[in-house]
């Protein structure tokens, strides 16, 4: 059974595979694990290549547009702000490669006109996808399953870019910004997805923490209004194209109350099934049959703090709940920080590996 065989099997619920898929969230590691990682190694091949992962990633092409994002600010910057294409402003945290985004560039405006008059970036632009095709191909030609990657789908990045506290302060008092600013996103994110899809991607992989870790972050009226329909309508418009596609949704947090909601618009897979503020044997025995799951090992509590033999535990542990149908790629439920241990990454991997049904 070849890798990609593996993750349609498990991901479309069809079966059970020869063993369940497996990948590390975002097949990369924290600078400091990715360090780690070549040491112990000595390899100079990216890890999902180094350890075979059943997915590969695809991504768009770097911008060639120019845009100088401090004319939409009322201040002066020191050289420690950067800014992405979006023109969120920034600067380093204090660990690792994560930020800080401090400047927001519709924080200040008043009108949808000023919404749709902004510099919006080109990242939906036909040369961002340009030999993407070929390298989906070669993929699938080796046997792996791929991903168009569409993180920050609507939610995060509206709130990026006008502000965390002004974004749900739209939400209830300045409706016309927020559609505005959502609707703009959604157009944006549907020309990306119907990109991915012409190009055959197996899986598209949209992103939005809408929770915490107590719950829901915005009331589900304002879910149902602002981002549901604005969901179903980038799933649609790529599985118009490809009916097969996958539709993988990442939302941190307790996402319990709200896994009915992301089925209901389309979403054929969960991550990342956070254990440490979810009930793994409650999400099965309401969703299982209607969605599949990607993640389910934590990276707060047992990859971090845990012993390898813990680790190979709770992959089996995982396995055997939100697995029991065959519905599982086993991953960590986010990137790898700097307190997990090297072992108990590579009895990770041993285990995922080897485990069966």
């Amino acid at each position: 059974m070849t890798a990609r065989e593996r993750v349609l099997m498990a991901m479309r619920r069809e079966g059970k595979p020869d063993r369940a898929p497996f990948e590390i969230s975002w097949g990369a590691f924290t600078p400091s694990v990715m360090r780690v990682y070549k040491e112990k190694t000595g390899s100079s091949l990216d890890p999902d290549e180094y350890f075979d992962f059943d997915t590969r990633s695809v991504n768009i092409l770097p911008t060639k547009k120019l845009t100088d994002f401090k004319k939409y600010y009322d201040e002066t910057f020191s050289d420690a702000v950067f800014f992405d294409e979006w023109g969120v402003g920034m600067v380093h945290g204090s660990t690792e490669h994560f930020v800080e985004y401090k400047y927001h560039p519709l924080a200040n405006y008043e009108t949808p006109e000023e919404i749709e008059n902004y510099e919006w970036p080109d990242v939906d632009a036909e040369y961002r996808f340009e030999g993407l095709a070929d390298k989906v191909r070669s993929y699938h030609e080796n046997g792996y399953a791929v991903m168009g990657e569409l993180y920050q789908t609507i939610f995060e990045m509206s709130w990026l870019m006008r502000g965390m506290e002004n974004m749900l302060i739209d939400f209830v008092i300045n409706e016309e910004i927020a559609e505005a600013i959502c609707e703009r996103l959604m157009n944006i994110r549907i020309n990306q997805a119907k990109a991915y899809a012409r190009m055959g991607v197996d899986i598209i992989r949209l992103g939005d923490d809408v929770a915490t870790q107590r719950g829901p972050m915005i009331s589900a009226a304002m879910y149902g209004k602002y981002l549901k329909p604005r969901y179903k309508k980038i799933i649609e418009a790529a599985k118009e194209i490809n009916p097969d596609i996958l539709i993988f949704l990442h939302c941190d947090g307790k996402v319990e109350d709200m896994v009915g909601d992301f089925i209901e618009v389309g979403v054929d897979i969960l991550n990342p099934v956070q254990p440490e503020c979810n009930d793994l044997e409650k999400i099965f025995n309401l969703y299982g049959n209607k969605i599949s799951f990607w993640g389910g090992i934590g990276t707060q509590s047992t990859m971090p703090f845990g012993t390898p033999e813990d680790v190979r535990a709770k992959v089996k542990e995982v396995q055997s709940v939100l697995g029991k149908n065959g519905g599982l790629l086993l991953a960590p439920t986010h990137i790898l920080e700097p307190e997990v241990p090297w072992e108990n990454i590579i009895a990770f991997i041993d285990a995922a590996k080897t485990s069966r049904y």
